[in-house]
């Protein structure tokens, strides 16, 4: 907990309390700068104000300790644009159609070679990224 208290704080910090009260609709920053700071007791900051602060600054070091703390990594995806529903779909079948005959035609003489294993890890990559197309045109839909 420590560790992101510390987070919290350096985002607080070096964005200054005067730019992240006003910019994260806090009503005080005197009672901001008693939150982030992680050796004042009294005050604690809760969840969201942390989101407030996270989302005004663009800053998620305490997002990534707090994730640490629990044996997580953290790591920015950039999510795909969204696709008409049923184009997204049929992309995502033609690329699962390639994975299946690319897996069996390896399998024909009973030995995968390197060649054969990268193209098949490619053409899982591309089916994966189809499903996340898919994924983010039902969102969309």
């Amino acid at each position: 907990m420590q560790t992101l208290m510390r987070a919290i704080y350096d985002v607080v910090d070096e964005f200054g309390t005067k730019k992240i009260a006003e910019g994260a609709s806090f009503t005080s920053r005197t009672l901001l700068s008693q939150k982030a700071n992680p050796d004042y007791d009294s005050h604690s900051m809760n969840v969201p104000e942390l989101h407030r602060i996270m989302k005004f600054t663009q800053d998620f070091r305490p997002l990534i300790a707090w994730a640490d703390s629990f044996g997580f990594d953290l790591v920015s995806r950039q999510r795909p644009a969204p696709k008409p529903l049923l184009t997204a779909l049929g992309l995502l079948s033609a690329e699962c159609g390639d994975v299946g005959r690319l897996i069996f035609d390896a399998t024909a003489d009973n030995h995968i070679s390197q060649h054969e294993k990268a193209q098949g890890d490619k053409a899982i990559l591309e089916a994966i990224d189809a499903l996340n197309v898919l994924r983010e045109s039902l969102k969309a839909a």
